[in-house]
């Protein structure tokens, strides 16, 4: 059977098809380890974590983020291969999962939630230098012309993949008792952490050339450089300060659907899969549906689609009850879900010159770091004022202004 899915373009080199493969592969280890991500939150709620606290999980990569991604930036591009970084930082975060799932057998269950949280906080080390590496490496490996055939393909095996895992992680843990069944799903999910690193580790970029420096040159003189670097791509500006205020929307509703979840709808864990696992499969469809469609209308025309249709779901969530409308709510999510990663990873790479990849995505980490440090924590006050309905229908009106932005043509 020749799926599309796992065909490869018929114009790569022999050395860019053992990427590719190499990439589609680590995207079903990742796709295994992430699987437990949706019930991380989940977890700390059971364990009587407070609002505050499941914000903090999402908050904690930011904060650490918003001080080391240039830092991870300029280590990254004063390297020649950038890939031995990003498979061993890919490790020491999914290694996290299973670490996790130890803490109920090690520590007494006054201090898990603090344990747990210190676990994830330690992991946001090796996670801003894994973000930054993921968009370099990924650019390597596709170059301009196939982005979106790499990407479309390695999230939707990805997101097959931690859909078909979403979907038994459910069923197990309605079938064996708290806190065991945690624990069983951290430690079996986290084994797809060493097939990521055993095939990301593997994959074959040339040496890149480092941007020459000036010897002897003082701190300011670079600091001076770097701003006048950053500010000659205008293009680079303008996307990224609209992303801002997008994706602030977004960071704002993340600790606030699981909460929503288990306290105003009171579902199940088998529900709570079912709504994650539709979410993450439908995107498969995604995937290839906005890579057909950046093909035929252009990636203007995806990005307006993706930004205002993802707007919506928040609101949608917060006025209704009903566990079956949220898992249709979440598949129509997935839809726009995956043309907005497609199209955001595009849109930016577009900006600014490539032998500077890392300097660039390492400053647009940071202003995405920045609205993560902030929004959730945000999101999780205006909860406790307002309900967490009102805090959701918030992040969709945020989204809505991150729409009307990129439709304005400055």
């Amino acid at each position: 059977m020749n799926l599309p899915l796992f065909t490869l373009p018929a114009d790569l080199t022999p050395t860019q098809r053992r990427n590719f493969r190499n990439v589609q592969i680590d995207a079903i280890g990742v796709g295994i380890a992430s699987a437990a991500s949706p019930f991380l939150p989940v977890f700390l709620a059971r364990l009587g974590a407070s609002n505050f606290q499941v914000g903090l999980l999402t908050a904690m990569p930011a904060f650490t983020g918003l001080f080391l991604a240039l830092v991870a930036g300029r280590l990254l591009q004063r390297q020649r291969q950038v890939v031995p970084w990003f498979s061993a930082a890919r490790l020491m975060v999914l290694s996290s999962y299973a670490l996790t799932g130890l803490v109920p057998f090690l520590v007494p269950r006054e201090y898990q939630v603090n344990a747990i949280l210190a676990i994830w906080a330690l992991a946001t080390f090796p996670q801003v230098l894994l973000n930054v590496a993921f968009s370099v490496v990924m650019n390597a490996v596709a170059g301009p012309r196939h982005r979106y055939d790499l990407l479309s393909r390695r999230w939707s095996i990805l997101g097959f993949t931690q859909a078909v895992m979403v979907a038994l992680v459910g069923q197990t843990l309605e079938q064996l008792g708290f806190p065991f069944n945690y624990q069983v799903v951290f430690l079996g999910l986290s084994l797809g952490g060493l097939v990521s690193f055993y095939y990301s580790s593997h994959i074959v970029l040339p040496d890149a050339e480092p941007p020459a420096s000036t010897p002897g040159e003082s701190v300011r003189a670079r600091v001076r450089g770097f701003f006048t670097l950053i500010r000659g791509q205008r293009a680079f500006v303008s996307f990224m300060l609209k992303r801002f205020v997008y994706f602030s929307g977004m960071t704002l509703a993340a600790p606030l659907f699981p909460l929503y979840y288990v306290r105003q709808v009171q579902a199940s864990d088998a529900w709570i899969g079912a709504i994650n696992m539709t979410h993450t499969a439908i995107m498969l469809v995604g995937y290839l549906l906005w890579s057909r469609q950046s093909r035929e209308r252009g990636g203007r025309f995806v990005l307006l689609c993706t930004t205002l249709g993802l707007s919506f779901y928040p609101i949608l969530t917060a006025v209704t009850l009903r566990v079956e409308l949220l898992v249709l709510y979440a598949a129509l999510a997935g839809i726009f879900q995956a043309g907005l990663d497609l199209v955001f990873f595009d849109e930016l790479m577009k900006t600014f010159p490539a032998q500077y990849s890392a300097t660039f995505v390492s400053v647009a980490q940071s202003l995405q770091y920045l609205s993560t440090v902030a929004a959730p924590l945000v999101g999780t006050l205006l909860a406790d004022y307002i309900g967490l309905s009102g805090a959701l229908i918030i992040s969709g009106a945020l989204r809505l202004t991150g729409f009307a932005l990129f439709a304005w043509k400055s």
